[in-house]
C-alpha cells in the first residue's frame, strides 16, 4: 500500500522553529515527526511513501539519505505550493495501481493503529474514509456531522456555526474516486474543495487514540509532555 504524507506547508505558526527547519522534521521528545509517521506506515503495512516538500527542502533530503527508513521514501518538491489536493491530483499516477491510499498531515502527531482504519475502509469501500477526532474550537476546524452507520452527511470546512465537534483529523483513506472530485484549478484544498463534495458518499473513522495537530507551538511544547511514544 502507498501513502501520501503532506509535508509542504511553510510552518509559519511553528516559528522559530521552522526559521531554519521543516515542520516534518521537528522533534517530539526528540524524535522526529517524520520518523513518527514512517513508523506508524510501517506498522500498517504501507511500503511506499510520497512526501511533498516545499520550505527547507535539501534538509529532508539530508535526512532521509541518512537514515535507514525501513519503507521506500519518495520525495517531492512544489516550487508553486499545489494544496492538499493539489498534490494528489498532480501525483495521480502514482497511485494509478491502487485501490486505495493513505492521505496523512505531516503535522499531527498520533498513536492511531492505521491498519485497523485500513481495515474499517476495506471492509466497506468507500469514496474515501476520514478520520475524526473531538475538538474544542470546531470552528478553526474541518467539521463533520455523520450517523449511527458511519456515513458522513455533511462537511464544512471552519464553519462559522458548527454543527458538531467532530472535526477531520487530517488522516484519510482515499480511492480514485476521491481524486475524480478534485478541481483542475490548483491549488486545490482537500477541506474546502473536495470532502465536501463526498458528504452521503464517505465513511467516518472516530480516532479514540493519542492525536494532537502540532501546528501551533502552544501545541507543540504541550505534545512533548502528553506524548505517550509508540508502544513496542
Amino acid at each position: 500500500m502507498k501513502a501520501f504524507l503532506l509535508a509542504a506547508g511553510h510552518g509559519t505558526r511553528l516559528r522559530p522553529l521552522t526559521d531554519h527547519l521543516p515542520k516534518c522534521l521537528v522533534p517530539i521528545q526528540g524524535i522526529p515527526m517524520l520518523d513518527i509517521w514512517i513508523e506508524l506506515c510501517r506498522r500498517a503495512g504501507v511500503s511506499e511513501l510520497f512526501v511533498n516538500l516545499h520550505a527547507h527542502a535539501d534538509v529532508v533530503r539530508k535526512a532521509i539519505g541518512q537514515a535507514d527508513m525501513g519503507i521506500k521514501v519518495w520525495l517531492s518538491e512544489e516550487k508553486v505550493l499545489l494544496g492538499s489536493a493539489g498534490t494528489l491530483l498532480s501525483n495521480r499516477d502514482w497511485v494509478a495501481s491502487e485501490a486505495e491510499f493513505c492521505v496523512l498531515y505531516a503535522d499531527v502527531l498520533t498513536t492511531l493503529d492505521l491498519a485497523k482504519m485500513i481495515a474499517f475502509h476495506r471492509s466497506r469501500r468507500p469514496p474515501a474514509t476520514i478520520g475524526l477526532y473531538q475538538v474544542t474550537n470546531p470552528s478553526q476546524c474541518g467539521v463533520v456531522a455523520f450517523d449511527s452507520d458511519q456515513v458522513v452527511h455533511e462537511f464544512v470546512e471552519k464553519p462559522a456555526q458548527p454543527r458538531s465537534n467532530w472535526a477531520f483529523s487530517g488522516i484519510l483513506i482515499g480511492t480514485p474516486e476521491l481524486l475524480d472530485v478534485i478541481p483542475p484549478e490548483l491549488p486545490a484544498d482537500l477541506g474546502y474543495h473536495v470532502l465536501p463534495k463526498l458528504a452521503g458518499r464517505m465513511l467516518a473513522y472516530p480516532i479514540s487514540d493519542y492525536l494532537v495537530d502540532i501546528g501551533t507551538l502552544e501545541k507543540y511544547q504541550a505534545a512533548q509532555t502528553t506524548w505517550p511514544g509508540l508502544s513496542k
